[in-house]
């Protein structure tokens, strides 16, 4: 099995990644960067982002697995402490894995005839500038609502646990094939109104955002950010793509929300 390591730079995983690579070369394991069957990050959800969008091209032959230095994550199952474990299962592996869906990203500019194409592990985010963002939303090609605020995020259900849920998105189990739009701070009075909630689409459906002006826009991909002008269109929907993680074990997502979210000591404290 040919493996690559992705990691961050702080000295905790900088150790670990030294010290997993003597594991993995020990058990006869080659290290391998460009055409790797598994891609192990060490770090944090941010290091496994990273990972996720250099190595996008080879989604149908590679999976991941993820490695914690700091604090627990979802998308990460091992702790530093557990790499004589993690080896023993990669030595033993019979290839299995669990796919998550993830967003398709189209994005249509002024004056140019093919629209840019990216894929979201998280989630995807369109806010304007300065003022208000305006914009007409469409379900499956029929119009929904004008948007007015601060700006839209469109989650998958493995992103629904993060910005999403900070703007008041709700959590979507990772097996549902789904995404989710939500707002920021959108406008609501007597003249202006949105639906003001969170909105789950089913899996043949997609959402149309088409701004009323094209420009001062900021554009997110997970992590990704840039500034945008002649913004015509951004179409989301649930991608052909999939992520595949190795999984030796297996957490119970709704443990991994209590666990993040909640906290067992905090459980029963009135």
């Amino acid at each position: 099995m040919k493996i690559a390591i992705v990691h961050n730079n702080n000295e905790k995983s900088l150790a670990v990644t030294e010290e997993l690579k003597l594991l993995l070369i020990k058990n006869n394991f080659s290290i391998d960067k460009r055409n790797p069957d598994l891609i192990i990050t060490i770090g944090g959800d941010g290091t496994l982002l990273s990972a996720f969008h250099r190595y996008a091209h080879l989604l149908d032959s590679v999976r991941f697995v993820g490695i914690h230095t700091g604090h627990l994550g979802f998308y990460t199952d091992w702790r530093d402490y557990e790499l004589p474990e993690l080896v023993a299962s990669l030595v033993n592996d019979k290839g299995e894995s669990i796919s998550y869906p993830l967003l398709d990203v189209r994005v249509t500019f002024q004056g140019r005839k093919e629209s840019s194409h990216f894929l979201a592990l998280n989630e995807s985010t369109m806010k304007r500038v300065d003022g208000t963002m305006v914009c007409d939303v469409f379900v499956k090609d029929e119009l929904f609502e004008r948007f007015r605020g601060d700006g839209l995020c469109v989650s998958t259900p493995t992103g629904s646990t993060g910005y999403n849920k900070s703007v008041g998105g709700a959590i979507i189990h990772p097996r549902l094939e789904a995404i989710q739009l939500a707002e920021i701070a959108s406008i609501n009075n007597r003249v202006f109104r949105t639906l003001s909630s969170p909105m789950i689409v089913a899996p043949d459906e997609w959402i149309r955002i088409k701004p009323i002006t094209t420009d001062g826009f900021i554009l997110t991909v997970d992590q990704l950010s840039s500034s945008e002008k002649n913004i015509v269109e951004l179409q989301y929907r649930i991608a052909n793509e999939r992520i595949h993680f190795a999984r030796y074990r297996h957490t119970h997502f709704w443990s991994r929300v209590e666990d993040a979210f909640i906290g067992a000591k905090n459980k029963y404290e009135v």
